[in-house]
């Protein structure tokens, strides 16, 4: 399998609804993963390709909505689909409120599982790229000085290189040096483009 393959994993107490999920799988392409438990399931490290969970609601540990919990704290990249036999009104909303990105009750046609794979790998996918951009914004962040901080938090906040330097109490070439720098470090090739990098730092910058 490549490294870029898609991973649908499985968690189901029943091991004929786990075989045929991952009969079915396997033939799009993606590579299946099944689990008995939430504890097994748990115990498989983080992955860092598109992904998702295919989740039933009760099982014999954790049940599936608590697993929720943990899953959308700990692994935001990886979208949730309810497949239950006991399906009711207050428990799908419940899971649908908590992010679930689908909940379907037993027996689900092939092509309804299938699209909602597709949209929750694609979900997955656009997640993982946005963590990624968000990281290396906070990687180039961390390469900057205290006065380069300053001055950034200045600059964003609207002042004018003179003003910054009368709130640090520098001259406005030194503003000027140390916001060259600055900007090279975060690889912003504008004030606008500086400011968008702050508001996908935040809370970070707060």
């Amino acid at each position: 399998m490549s490294h870029t393959t898609p991973i649908v994993f499985i968690v189901d107490d029943d091991i004929s609804v786990r075989e045929s999920l991952e009969a079915l799988i396997n033939l799009t392409g993606s590579q299946a993963e099944t689990f008995a438990s939430a504890e097994e399931f748990l115990a498989r490290p983080r992955v860092s390709v598109p992904n998702c969970l295919i989740l039933d609601v009760s099982l014999p540990d954790l049940n599936g909505l608590d697993l929720q919990k943990q899953v959308t704290a700990e692994r935001a990249e990886m979208p949730i689909i309810f497949i239950t036999g006991y399906g009711d009104v207050p428990t799908t909303v419940r899971a649908m409120k908590a992010g679930a990105a689908e909940f379907l009750t037993k027996p689900v046609s092939d092509d309804v599982l299938l699209d909602a794979i597709g949209k929750a790998i694609e979900r997955s996918r656009e997640t993982i790229v946005r963590e990624a951009e968000l990281q290396a914004l906070r990687d180039d962040q961390a390469t900057l000085s205290r006065r380069e901080w300053e001055v950034m938090t200045l600059v964003i906040s609207g002042l004018m290189n003179k003003q910054v330097g009368f709130e640090l109490g520098i001259s406005e070439i030194t503003v000027k040096a140390h916001r060259g720098r600055m900007m090279q470090k975060m690889k912003a090739r504008s004030l606008a483009e500086l400011v968008s990098m702050n508001a996908k730092l935040r809370p970070p910058l707060q």
